[in-house]
């Protein structure tokens, strides 16, 4: 079931569900946990949560109205802008986070997830940024209309390189 989900409240829980789709550490969620809460008090700001029939997190996302200013759109903006694409940060809907449970993954729950929140933005577009490798997740987006605006796009102590994504919405429905 997909419903609005309080992120604040139910934080320790999502970062579970981030850690086991992830892989993260202790370390890690703990400087995950507190993004997350201060994320949560951006303007606009919202999550969304699918949960078993027993009430457990199987995934979850959450995103809000971009602003050039926060962190994550400081980081991509040169690379953005190298390719002519620095204007998808303007009037756009960012997905921060989706996971899903390694053990409810491949059953439409991030796509439900996905599609659902995008479809209540009043943004025309969506961004979002993954990990820049051939992966199931970018096998997702790119079904859903998300097409690569950066590639190689390096975060401070992020060990892997990530593609920012976009997509106008609504998202494609396949």
């Amino acid at each position: 079931m997909i419903g609005p989900l309080d992120l604040t409240t139910h934080v320790d829980e999502a970062l579970a569900v981030q850690a086991a789709a992830f892989g993260l550490g202790p370390d890690e969620v703990a400087v995950r946990r507190q993004i997350v809460l201060r994320h949560m008090t951006y303007p606009g700001a919202r999550a969304l949560g699918a949960t078993t029939p027993d009430g457990r997190l199987a995934g979850f996302v959450y995103g809000m109205p971009n602003d050039r200013v926060h962190w994550w759109s400081t980081v991509v903006e040169p690379y953005l802008r190298a390719r002519g694409n620095d204007a998808w940060l303007d009037d756009s809907f960012v997905i921060t986070e989706l996971h899903v449970h390694p053990a409810h993954q491949n059953r439409g729950v991030g796509r439900a997830l996905i599609t659902t929140i995008t479809d209540a933005a009043a943004q025309p577009r969506s961004i979002l940024s993954a990990i820049d490798t051939d992966s199931p997740a970018r096998g997702l987006y790119r079904s859903l209309g998300y097409t690569d605006l950066a590639r190689q796009v390096l975060f401070p102590s992020a060990p892997k390189p990530y593609a920012v994504m976009g997509a106008p919405l609504p998202l494609l429905r396949r």
